[in-house]
């Protein structure tokens, strides 16, 4: 009688092994699936030299409630540094409100959703953030997170791809509601990615000290 207890008391906390390591083989594949990434192929990328766009760019800056509009380009087509600062101050990270001059061909990529979606307002999720990981690319001024109300994500993920000639990244935030669009770091090549996460998914986890430095910000000229 004794041996059979021991035998079923057995049974029983190797079950429960088998339920605990099912239970966190679950946990684990729930992660992973919150986020899915990949290399772009090749043959996906723009092969043609992309039009230049109009100038014209509406941001509204969602985590300041600030909104500007403005044209990039001076009547002679070069970039307008004053319109380049004011931008620069609408992408500021807005834990820190440091200002960094943001790469100018993501304000054309930005110029080219306004051209397309007929002039709505562009949304600004998220820009500059200098209290970030220096690997992230929001952290070197080259990266935005942008939604436009009453656009679809999808469409505008996709309309995001047919940008790309190569060094960009390209995510969809289906539960955060917005698209992300960065240039990668030199040498690197376009990447694309799901992210089911959430906004609160990384709240409490420490983040790595930033050591690099992006370029300061631009002055605005008379």
């Amino acid at each position: 009688m004794h041996r059979t207890a021991l035998l079923v008391l057995a049974a029983l906390c190797v079950a429960g092994g088998a339920a605990d390591a099912g239970s966190k083989k679950a946990k684990r594949k729930k992660r992973h699936a919150e986020f899915r990434g990949h290399n772009a192929l090749k043959s996906t990328l723009r092969t043609e030299p992309l039009e230049k766009p109009s100038g014209n760019v509406w941001v509204k800056v969602d985590n300041l409630n600030e909104e500007i509009k403005v044209n990039i380009y001076k009547e002679d087509g070069s970039f307008d540094d004053e319109a380049l600062a004011k931008l620069d101050n609408a992408f500021r990270c807005t834990r820190t409100g440091e200002v960094r001059a943001v790469r100018a061909e993501l304000y054309e990529q930005l110029s080219r959703f306004n051209d397309h979606f007929e002039g709505k307002q562009i949304h600004l999720v998220s820009g500059f953030r200098f209290a970030e990981r220096n690997s992230s690319r929001h952290y070197h001024a080259s990266a935005m997170d942008i939604r436009i109300p009453g656009v679809s994500i999808r469409e505008m993920y996709k309309f995001a791809e047919t940008l790309d000639a190569g060094g960009m990244g390209v995510g969809l935030y289906p539960t955060s509601g917005f698209i992300h669009v960065d240039f990668r770091a030199p040498g690197e090549p376009s990447y694309r990615w799901t992210d089911t996460s959430g906004p609160n998914s990384g709240k409490g986890k420490r983040k790595k000290k930033s050591t690099g430095r992006t370029q300061p910000a631009r002055k605005p000229t008379s």
